[in-house]
């Protein structure tokens, strides 16, 4: 295979720059530079103590944020290669895709956004951009980590055009976006390139098979109750029926992999359909398609429904986790409440900026501040502050 880039892939020298201008790096393309700041950031370190699925998982080797970013991180390096693409602006976006999750998965996230409501909500991907270019104090000359244009429009963008005819989206854009779109034009009614394309699509394939792994480790359900989703029990099956006798575990693992396996090459025949039919030129060609090139076949995004149907009804939805997302759901709420009432409970240097910002300013920051917490710190801070006086509601 020739090492050669594609015509329709980003090319980096073609880079639209940063917010904050700054000197080429002389040994690593502007992707990787930014791929490198993700990696080396705090919001990235903090992923390891974060909910994916199990809030504080008993066992060592249940799915973090970080082990997830890191999973979605390979497979999308490995499709970015086989379609000649920028393989380091694929890995910097799925690297980067979950740094705006708060505490606890989505349980910290949803009642982080009913808490927000009054004052625009809350969303992780909008919270992503906000640790780029405003949380992470890290850097003289500017807040954030100053990531390029392609990888700002690939992480705002990574789920598809954000405003358009019949996109529900449009009347009410999380006001980080609109103020980055503003300064530094997004093309939000467009696609984004390739590489944002794979990233999202890697995400998927890992999220679904990680869990359905993490699932039958922790026994919220069985290798039997699999027969619900036809195609994954016919490779659990094969895998069973050509190895008699093995282990279970290794059943689980060869099977999940398998599965992976099938997903990215679906998406390789699809997208290489797709290319073929559309014959981009380049990059602005892919963001003008009007649909993304890179994609599952019709056949295989049924298989994707039918997996997460199951994931939500035994796993997401499981008694043991739904308690504990309830409990997680209290915590942030109380959190919230708490310390948008006494700000003196936040640390000195968020205490400073909530000054004279106003109450929307004040409960923004105190999201923030909230969102970037681990699920243990989140659980600690919860302790001490209810010791301290603040009671339960």
């Amino acid at each position: 295979m020739s090492d050669r880039i594609a015509p329709f892939a980003t090319r980096w020298q073609d880079s639209r720059g940063r917010l904050h201008p700054e000197p080429e790096d002389g040994t690593r393309t502007p992707f990787q530079h930014d791929r490198d700041r993700i990696i080396h950031c705090t919001a990235f370190r903090r992923l390891k103590h974060k909910t994916q699925v199990f809030v504080s998982p008993e066992g060592d080797h249940f799915r973090t944020r970080l082990t997830h970013s890191l999973e979605v991180s390979q497979i999308a390096r490995s499709i970015a290669r086989r379609l000649r693409l920028d393989e380091d602006l694929a890995e910097c976006l799925a690297l980067a895709h979950d740094l705006g999750h708060p505490p606890f998965g989505h349980a910290g996230e949803e009642a982080l956004d009913a808490m927000m409501r009054p004052w625009g909500g809350f969303d992780h991907n909008e919270q992503t951009l906000r640790v780029l270019t405003r949380l992470e104090q890290r850097y003289a000359a500017f807040d954030g980590l100053n990531p390029t244009w392609e990888t700002v429009e690939g992480l705002v963008k990574h789920n598809g055009p954000l405003v358009g005819e019949g996109n529900p989206q449009a009347a009410a854009l999380p006001p980080t976006i609109a103020e980055i779109d503003r300064r530094w034009d997004l093309e939000l009614a467009s696609w984004p390139g390739p590489e944002a394309q794979v990233a999202a699509l890697a995400d998927d394939i890992a999220y679904d098979h990680h869990d359905l792994d993490d699932g039958l480790r922790a026994g919220l359900f069985a290798i039997a109750d699999l027969e619900a989703v036809p195609h994954v029990a016919a490779v659990f099956r094969d895998v069973g029926d050509r190895y008699p006798g093995l282990e279970r575990s290794r059943i689980v693992h060869e099977s999940v992999r398998r599965l992976i396996g099938g997903m990215i090459e679906d998406v390789m025949e699809e997208t290489t359909r797709r290319l073929a039919a559309a014959r981009p030129r380049d990059v602005r060609d892919i963001r003008g398609l009007g649909q993304p090139v890179v994609a599952f076949s019709g056949a295989m995004r049924e298989k994707d429904r039918a997996l997460k149907r199951f994931l939500f009804g035994n796993m997401y939805r499981n008694d043991a986790v739904a308690r504990e997302a309830a409990e997680a759901s209290r915590i942030v709420e109380d959190l919230f409440g708490w310390l948008v009432a006494d700000i003196a409970a936040l640390p000195v240097e968020w205490r400073q900026t909530a000054e004279g910002v106003g109450e929307a300013g004040r409960a923004r920051l105190v999201a923030d501040y909230i969102a970037g917490m681990t699920d243990r710190y989140a659980s600690d801070l919860h302790a001490r502050l209810a010791q301290g006086g603040h009671g339960e509601k």
